[in-house]
Order: structure tokens, then sequence, then C-alpha cells
């Protein structure tokens, strides 16, 4: 079963922005096992996408881990704005 992280990521977050086409999710490398995607969202709606405490980013990642364990794979997410 192949998972589109970066599908999945972009679905999840451009409800909680206020620039939702400044929303851009770029996987950097997969492997076997690895996944590394990028995420970034304008300056303005990091502190959305990250939420107080960053229980916001922890959910978002807890999704995407879930995910990933079903695909037998692993994520790495970065979170950043431009």
């Amino acid at each position: 079963m192949a998972v589109d992280f970066a599908k999945l990521i972009k679905q999840i977050v451009t409800p909680l922005v206020v620039s939702p086409d400044d929303v851009s999710v770029k996987v950097l490398s997969e492997d076997n096992q690895l996944v590394h995607i990028q995420l970034l969202v304008n300056n303005q709606d990091l502190g959305r996408v990250i939420g107080k405490g960053g229980k916001i980013a922890s959910a978002i990642r807890t999704i995407v881990y879930a995910g990933a364990s079903k695909a037998g794979k692993r994520v790495h997410l970065d979170i950043d704005a431009y």
C-alpha cells in the first residue's frame, strides 16, 4: 500500500492556515525505509501549523507516522517558513 505523504500533509495543513496557496510539501529524499519531507508555509502561518507548545505539529506528525508504519516506512517531517 503506497501512501502519498505529500498529499496527506497538504490536506491536513491547508485548512489550518490563512494562506493555503503558500503551503508547499516536498519529498526531499526517499528510500526503502525513510522518507524525508519538508513542509513550507507562509511565515505568518507558522504558528498556526506548530501550535501552542508544538501540539499541532505533534498531531500532524502522529498522523503521518501512522500512515508510514502501515507502509513499512519511517518519515522525518521538517516544518519551515518562507
